[in-house]
């Protein structure tokens, strides 16, 4: 994990779809050009949350898939939302649960020092990057890419996750509920 300066800044995404917070179930999938991140969205309509509803990996749901356009180095994984005050974000505004946008972010100053070693190294290049935090209920996904784009769909993780692998190389398929773009696409 990187070490945070006095510069952090926590911003909140409010575009981005709020994922399940009992169940999100989120997947990954990359290459060395992106990372496709999709998750279960919180339930809509008449769900009052007085009942439970199991789900699992064929349960068919509002969902959303990310596209984060040239990622350029992700971590998913820990803390969950039970330790997630351990998190080096925590005390500037990161809680569980949410989608954030990191600005003045330090973990973009340290790949910016390791890259300028390089001959044609350009600093300015790293300034146009993005580094952005979903926390979910048992994981947190954290990445610096150029930009992301959101899909609003539905259907069941085992589903979801053919199209993801599509979008790698070809970019989006299907017909999406809505798509909108965040950052520089």
């Amino acid at each position: 994990m990187y070490k945070i300066g006095r510069k952090d800044r926590v911003e909140n995404l409010a575009d981005v779809p709020q994922s399940s917070v009992g169940a999100p179930l989120p997947v990954v999938v990359s290459n060395d050009y992106k990372a496709i991140l999709a998750y279960l969205r919180e339930p809509v309509g008449d769900w009052d949350g007085t009942t439970v509803q199991m789900v699992g990996p064929e349960s068919v749901e509002p969902a959303a898939i990310i596209e984060f356009k040239l990622c350029y180095v992700y971590t998913f994984g820990s803390p969950n939302d039970e330790v997630f005050d351990s998190h080096p974000l925590y005390k500037r505004g990161l809680s569980p649960y949410g989608a954030y946008e990191i600005k003045n972010s330090s973990w973009i100053r340290q790949l910016e020092r390791m890259n300028s070693v390089h001959p044609r190294h350009d600093p300015e290049r790293f300034w146009r990057r993005h580094h952005y935090i979903f926390a979910f209920h048992d994981s947190t996904f954290e990445c610096v890419a150029d930009g992301l784009r959101i899909i609003e769909t539905s259907g069941s993780m085992k589903t979801l996750l053919p199209r993801m692998c599509e979008m790698l190389t070809e970019g989006s398929s299907g017909e999406p509920t809505r798509e909108y773009h965040i950052g520089s696409l």
